[in-house]
This record gives C-alpha cells, structure tokens and sequence, in this order.
C-alpha cells in the first residue's frame, strides 16, 4: 500500500468558503477559511466569535465580536463545519414548556 496518506479531513473545498469551528474551551468562530496545514492549523478572514451566556456555557448568547484576520491552532480545534446549508432548530429532545 505505497501512496500518500489520505486525511480524514478534505479542507480543500472549504477554502474561500464560510466554515464554522468550534475551539476546546467552549469557543465558537465563523469565518473565511484562507488556508490550513497538515497540523490542522487554520486561517480564517472575517472571523466572528459568537459569545456565550455567562451563567450557562452551552447557551450561545446573542452577543458577537469581531475578531478579523485569526489563526486557529490545529491542537484547540475540535470541530469545522461549512456554514452554507446549515440551519439552527429547535432542539427536538426539549420538552413543551420546559
């Protein structure tokens, strides 16, 4: 089995294109994605992070700050997700009324 290795992440097609990642520690940013390494370092232009509610730190507040022209070091990445097609809903396993 001679070749290359293949990664278990194609971020080439993100390139140029809107992705959220969310960061070990509970943040969450949304940018362009300008490059990455092999290390899963990223580049994003335009990043946004979307603050989180004081008290519950699973809750997103509504609250954003701009951050601009960031790198995301590969070993606080936990998660990178294209943003175009994606929705929020309403979280189906809440009860009514709760």
């Amino acid at each position: 089995m001679a070749g290359r290795k293949e990664t278990a992440l194609d971020l080439a097609k993100f390139v140029d294109k809107g992705v959220q990642v969310k960061l070990t520690g509970g943040r969450q940013v949304t940018g362009t994605l300008k490059g990455y390494d092999q290390l899963l370092n990223l580049v994003l232009d335009e990043a946004v992070e979307t603050e989180r509610e004081q008290d519950d730190p699973l809750k997103l507040s509504g609250k954003t700050r701009q951050l601009g022209l960031i790198v995301c070091r590969g070993t606080a990445v936990m998660l990178v997700s294209p943003t175009d097609g994606t929705d929020e809903i309403a979280n189906p396993f809440l009860a009514d009324g709760a």
